[in-house]
């Protein structure tokens, strides 16, 4: 076994020790800190996944210069300030210039940052500037919207409020009506399924 996953297993009985004073061998829990740290490697997948690989299939753009949008990507984090989870929604969108990418790509690139010790902000950030560095659109929009459990469960105990955090590049930034039309695609009605 890893040095480093075996300091991370005794890591988790001495929190598990904590929290139940002292007392942390019942049955429900002799193999939890080997559990958590499995678990932890699955949810924290992004720190071994790199931008350039993810987005590394491109292919031509054909002459399309219209907007290219997925929508409500679930997305699955941790807060980086309490170690709690937050979840929700993205919508990313570009304008191609000469290349394209697979649409399964901009979940995987939405993962690679959400799966990491995170805040929303640095998220959104990081899902926009990879998408730039990689395919120079016109223009690169990133919109999430999330519930975090740091706020639900702890301090201020606000069930409803979501957070929405936005990058806008290029013309999406600069012109107001990619901006206009990008928001009424992603606010239609969602195809019936």
């Amino acid at each position: 076994m890893n040095e480093k996953r075996d300091e991370a297993i005794l890591a988790v009985r001495t929190l598990l020790e904590y929290l139940e004073g002292g007392e942390a061998g019942r049955e429900g829990l002799t193999e939890t800190p080997e559990r958590v740290v499995s678990s932890w490697e699955q949810i924290f997948q992004g720190y071994g996944m790199n931008p350039k690989a993810v987005l590394d299939s491109t292919f031509n753009a054909e002459g399309y210069d219209g907007i290219v949008l997925l929508r409500d990507i679930e997305f699955h984090s941790t807060c980086e300030h309490h170690l709690l989870p937050f979840n929700g929604r993205a919508h990313i969108a570009y304008i191609p210039t000469e290349r394209i990418v697979g649409i399964s790509k901009l979940a995987r690139i939405l993962d690679l940052h959400s799966r990491r010790l995170q805040n929303q902000e640095r998220i959104t950030k990081g899902v926009a500037d990879d998408l730039e560095n990689e395919l120079q659109p016109m223009g690169t929009a990133v919109i999430i919207e999330a519930t975090h459990s740091c706020m639900q469960c702890r301090g201020v105990m606000k069930q409803n409020a979501i957070m929405t955090t936005s990058a806008m590049r290029g013309v999406f930034f600069d012109n107001s009506e990619a901006r206009t039309e990008l928001m009424q695609l992603i606010r239609s009605a969602p195809l019936s399924r």
